[in-house]
């Protein structure tokens, strides 16, 4: 190692030479560093499960402008809304078709663990409005009381949701109805709940007889080929008569959504305070291993200030020790927080994923804060007079 920083900083590497002078020292440092990084891996893995639990239910349907409560910051929260509107909105010549979503939780009691189900209640006969497996299985759900089931839901065996199919349909109870699974569908649990459910617009008025056909959560819109979405939700926040209402693109909904739950709610401010946490506390470790390095060797500094080394010697120095603890206690956490957020996402069935946009990140990110700690442990060498330390 010595021989390859020589050739790197084209100097004896003094620093590294301090650094593994003593070894227990060295050894403890990397342990710190190694530590906020899994720290701040885990708050990142989180953030980024978040924010695909958040937008997967969107991917369920194919839509192009979505009409919701003025209350509805998310696709699971808010008041009902009219079907009166979607009436109105088909009277642009630019709207093609449109539909009512209903959402709802179903709880599922099983005799281990009972399973919250975010319900959508859709319309069957509008198979365009869906997407992937549930578009292909849609079919099914023109039976009475039939549902498609989300096979990753937290807490059903693998086997039993493989299990179920068209000729092996499972029932259970809910809400005084008997439900019967045709088939699964890929989805995953969520931050809201256990997995997902679908079925038909009927089966869910079966489930909650207090909710109106009249009254879904959201209407559904598709454009015409070529039109643009915003352009058109544009024109119906003019042409709809309540003007309270949230009318925009799809994928602006998907959006407002998750900067929602990362900026508005308590999950998504706690896991971002999370991250800023580990990088202070990676700060302030770096910085008390390089402060006290400068401190043991200052006699040392002297020395070479006295000679005529200047300021930026010293702190060469001080930020080739920074990039080797940087580097160095980056590869054991990243590998202990891709084991961690393996375990974890096996546990939770979360979206906990080590991405490479997350590694770059956190790899420069550690960089940048052992340089910044080395400045910072350099101010007492810049201000010392050579005569004062001997």
């Amino acid at each position: 190692m010595s021989r390859f920083l020589a050739l790197l900083f084209g100097r004896l590497p003094i620093g590294w030479l301090q650094l593994t002078h003593s070894r227990t020292r060295f050894a403890a440092a990397l342990a710190g560093v190694a530590f906020a990084n899994v720290l701040v891996f885990v708050q990142l893995g989180i953030m980024n499960s978040m924010a695909t639990a958040t937008v997967k239910p969107y991917l369920f349907f194919d839509a192009d402008i979505m009409i919701s409560a003025p209350d509805a910051n998310s696709m699971t929260e808010g008041g009902n809304v009219a079907r009166q509107w979607l009436l109105q909105a088909l009277a642009d010549p630019e709207v093609a078709t449109g539909t009512g979503l209903f959402i709802a939780n179903v709880t599922w009691q099983r005799p281990t663990k009972a399973l919250a189900l975010t319900t959508y209640g859709v319309d069957p006969v509008q198979p365009e409005f869906l997407t992937g497996e549930i578009k292909a299985k849609s079919g099914t759900l023109q039976l009475q009381n039939a549902g498609l089931l989300d096979r990753f839901s937290r807490g059903l065996p693998r086997d039993e949701a493989a299990a179920i199919r068209p000729q092996t349909p499972l029932s259970f109870e809910a809400s005084g109805t008997t439900l019967t699974l045709y088939d699964t569908f890929a989805g995953g649990g969520g931050f809201g709940g256990d997995g997902y459910m679908v079925v038909s617009d009927q089966t869910f008025l079966n489930l909650f007889p207090a909710r109106t056909s009249g009254a879904p959560d959201h209407i559904l819109l598709k454009v015409v080929p070529g039109a643009d979405p915003d352009a058109v939700a544009l024109r119906l926040r003019d042409l709809i008569s309540d003007k309270t209402l949230r009318i925009r693109s799809y994928a602006a909904a998907a959006q407002e959504d998750l900067t929602y739950q990362q900026t508005k709610r308590p999950t998504g401010i706690i896991f971002g305070f999370g991250v800023i946490i580990g990088v202070l506390v990676g700060i302030v470790i770096v910085y008390q291993v390089l402060s006290t390095d400068v401190a043991d060797h200052l006699r040392e500094y002297a020395t070479f200030k006295a000679m005529g080394y200047g300021q930026w010697f010293f702190l060469g120095i001080v930020f080739e020790e920074a990039l080797i603890l940087g580097v160095l206690g980056f590869v054991p956490g990243f590998i202990v927080a891709t084991g961690l957020l393996t375990l974890m996402a096996k546990a939770t069935t979360l979206p906990l994923l080590m991405t490479g946009q997350m590694a770059m990140m956190v790899f420069f990110g550690t960089v940048a804060a052992c340089a910044l700690s080395g400045a910072i442990a350099t101010r007492r060498l810049a201000a010392a007079d050579p005569a004062d330390l001997f």
